[in-house]
């Protein structure tokens, strides 16, 4: 059935349509939420909740974009609510004190590097860097995207991506020569 059909009778409470809506996504939004969240159980919860939440606002799907890339916003949405909510929140920061270098689009790391050295090295990273960096890197979100979801200016954006990034070679800059040092 497609997701046009399903979304069309979940609007009018068809139970069944909510429950294949689900199982035909809930395994990637789980997939999402625990790049987030790392607890098993707080990624459920939060998964849970964005569905919950995506099924009240159907009416404010429009189409424009697929069902997924909706639901996706509002799992990541939900996840970042959770952090927030675990007093992990960002710090706001003052523009003024902030300069953005030239883009620096070498973002080569060693080809020895296994995505798990990646996903850890960027676990490592401070929230407010890594938050962004996710968003960036993993969800494709751009600076205007990623400044709307976390409330925070474009500006802010390119810096906490830049120090990110510059924080993410330094962690794996011992596989390009073998050593930490």
């Amino acid at each position: 059935m497609s997701d046009l059909l399903l979304i069309e009778q979940c609007r009018q409470c068809n139970r069944k349509a909510q429950m294949a809506l689900y199982k035909k996504y809930c395994g990637g939004m789980f997939i999402i939420a625990q790049r987030y969240l790392k607890e098993t159980d707080a990624a459920e919860d939060a998964m849970q909740e964005a569905f919950i939440k995506a099924f009240q606002k159907l009416s404010q799907f429009k189409g424009d974009v697929t069902f997924g890339a909706w639901l996706k916003r509002i799992v990541i949405n939900t996840c970042l609510d959770t952090i927030k909510a675990k007093k992990l929140e960002l710090q706001t920061l003052n523009d003024e004190v902030f300069t953005v270098e030239a883009p620096d689009d070498d973002w080569k790391i060693s080809d020895e590097a296994t995505v798990s050295e990646i996903m850890c090295a960027i676990e490592e990273l401070p929230d407010k860097y890594k938050t962004t960096v996710k968003l960036f890197l993993l969800e494709g979100y751009d600076h205007q995207e990623i400044s709307e979801i976390l409330q925070i200016s474009e500006n802010a954006s390119r810096t906490y991506l830049h120090r990110g990034k510059n924080k993410l070679k330094e962690t794996l800059k011992h596989l390009r020569y073998g050593t930490g040092y």
